[in-house]
């Protein structure tokens, strides 16, 4: 064989590699041009079945076929609310990492109750409300695409409420949106840039305060007022509904309706035209939070044509939404996240004693001067207890450590006080998360508590007890069954499946990043879902 021969095959090999490489890379999946969050408050997967025969082809029916659909997702904490549901997706980290334990909490520094993006530094645009994320710990997805981008991709969040919005928005998103509660102009905060020329066009053109008294809410065809999927007393049909907002409170009362959907929509239209999202070469970010509860936070037996005709619009909502975007964008070009926040609190009030049903009314106001008359015999006069938000419980921590008094101890002894009252399954104090075995309840329990803003003891009350706080006026009916919803990954060359392994939505945010190809959340240590 001759040497030029050799010579040639050689060079014939390293083109053939080189080529190759060259040819890998160019076939290196593309990232998305715009990520589109879509967290729907409330959604449950027994009504997402249930209401299936509602549906059209190009919503929930489509994110099923053509999406990689996750059926058993849950949430690594207990007690989720919109706040901590939503801090816990765009961070992949609990609240006891992310410091969003829930919607409010007991500030420490000046004993008094603070909503969890309230923020007097920052005044609003458009609403007397301040606001800002400062109390989120960690970075966010949105901010780790900021800075990978060096600050050019576009970030927005838009929502019904104000806690949605700002954490959706995250430290370094561009503006958060919220529809606020007394003039229904949508708000935002100075926290973030200018409020922007689009938006100021929509409001004087489409404001909803110009709308709001001409909005009829009715079923959305004769379907929805034909299907029964509630049992209602001695099997009546429910007559069809009819509400108008015109009272007092009537834009609070029409964000919990199916309603809001389609101004989130509107308004987030506006901005991927007019912002231009997802239009160039830097990927863009939109969040977006609808709203899948019962109709004014009632419950939903009693309103179940409301929820019915809530989930047959959400269907209709989303598929114009996958259609605008991929008409301005590419469906190729966009990757949609759907989930739910997994907590629901439309269960109603009901009377379980008349069915022999162990039940009670559980007061934690009560249980606190109980609390605290018990350690004042023990330890002396003074107020042990500061006060109580949902069913955690504060202590007077500087009371405690000027009378030198060991708090292992008094929090042992609250314990064993607590327990013996009507209505409490357990008890647990700040010392027994931190330290007690590892188990996958106290696992929960532990995630959900942040030592900087939880109470210093949680009272877990029993299954169909009341839980009645008496100063705020606030009541909730305790239950622990299970309540499973989906997250939908589709868009941006994801390969259809359906995946019933239980997942957790810690993972989302890495999922997204190495779709992006980004770093995840600061905070974050799970890995990605695989797809």
């Amino acid at each position: 064989m001759s040497q030029r021969f050799l010579y040639s095959l050689l060079v014939l090999v390293q083109w053939s590699m080189v080529n190759g490489q060259w040819s890998m890379a160019q076939d290196a999946p593309k990232v998305p041009s715009l990520v589109v969050n879509i967290v729907i408050d409330q959604l449950r997967n027994d009504y997402l079945e249930a209401f299936a025969p509602l549906y059209g082809q190009g919503g929930f029916l489509r994110l099923k076929e053509q999406g990689r659909f996750y059926s058993q997702a849950e949430y690594p904490f207990s007690s989720p609310d919109r706040a901590s549901a939503m801090a816990c997706l765009m961070t992949g980290t609990s609240p006891y990492v992310n410091g969003i334990v829930g919607t409010h909490w007991l500030d420490r520094q000046t004993l008094l109750p603070v909503f969890c993006v309230d923020d007097n530094t920052y005044p609003g645009i458009h609403t007397s409300e301040k606001s800002s994320p400062r109390a989120l710990a960690v970075s966010t997805i949105s901010d780790e695409l900021k800075i990978s981008s060096e600050g050019k991709s576009i970030v927005y969040s838009i929502a019904p409420t104000r806690e949605a919005a700002i954490i959706g928005a995250g430290h370094a998103g561009n503006e958060a949106f919220w529809l606020d509660d007394w003039t229904g102009n949508w708000a935002a905060s100075c926290y973030y840039d200018d409020y922007p020329d689009w938006a100021t066009e929509y409001d004087v053109r489409s404001s909803l305060a110009s709308r709001i008294e001409d909005i009829h809410w009715e079923p959305l065809n004769d379907q929805v007022a034909s299907f029964q999927y509630f049992v209602s007393s001695g099997g009546t049909r429910v007559k069809p509904f009819s509400h108008k907002f015109n009272s007092n409170r009537k834009f609070r009362e029409f964000k919990a309706t199916a309603c809001v959907n389609d101004e989130v929509n509107r308004f987030a239209k506006d901005a991927i035209e007019k912002a231009g999202l997802g239009t160039d070469a830097v990927t863009d970010m939109l969040t977006l939070t609808y709203y899948a509860g019962a109709y004014d936070h009632q419950s939903a037996m009693k309103y179940g044509m409301e929820m019915q005709d809530t989930y047959a619009r959400l269907d209709r909502q989303l598929e114009e939404l996958f259609n605008f975007v991929e008409q301005k964008v590419g469906a190729d070009k966009a990757l949609f996240i759907i989930t739910s926040t997994g907590y629901f609190d439309s269960e109603e009030m009901m009377d379980l004693s008349k069915y022999r049903i162990p039940t009670g009314i559980f007061s934690i106001t009560k249980a606190q001067l109980l609390l605290n008359m018990y350690l004042i015999a023990v330890y002396g006069p003074g107020d042990y207890v500061e006060t109580a938000i949902d069913n955690q419980i504060y202590l007077n921590l500087k009371l405690i450590e000027n009378r030198s008094l060991n708090l292992a101890e008094v929090l042992d002894r609250c314990s064993a006080f607590l327990i013996q009252l009507s209505g409490v399954k357990d008890v647990y104090t700040s010392q027994r998360l931190a330290l007690g075995a590892w188990t996958p309840g106290i696992s929960k329990l532990r995630n959900a508590y942040n030592p900087k803003c939880s109470g210093d003891i949680l009272i877990q009350v029993s299954p169909g007890w009341l839980l009645n706080n008496e100063d705020t006026h606030e009541q909730s009916l305790c239950r622990e069954s299970y309540l499973s919803f989906p997250l939908f990954f589709m868009g941006a060359g994801i390969v259809p499946e359906k995946v019933r392994i239980p997942v957790t939505i810690d993972q989302v945010a890495p999922t997204i990043a190495q779709t992006l190809r980004i770093r995840a959340p600061n905070a974050c240590p799970q890995a990605p879902l695989n797809y």
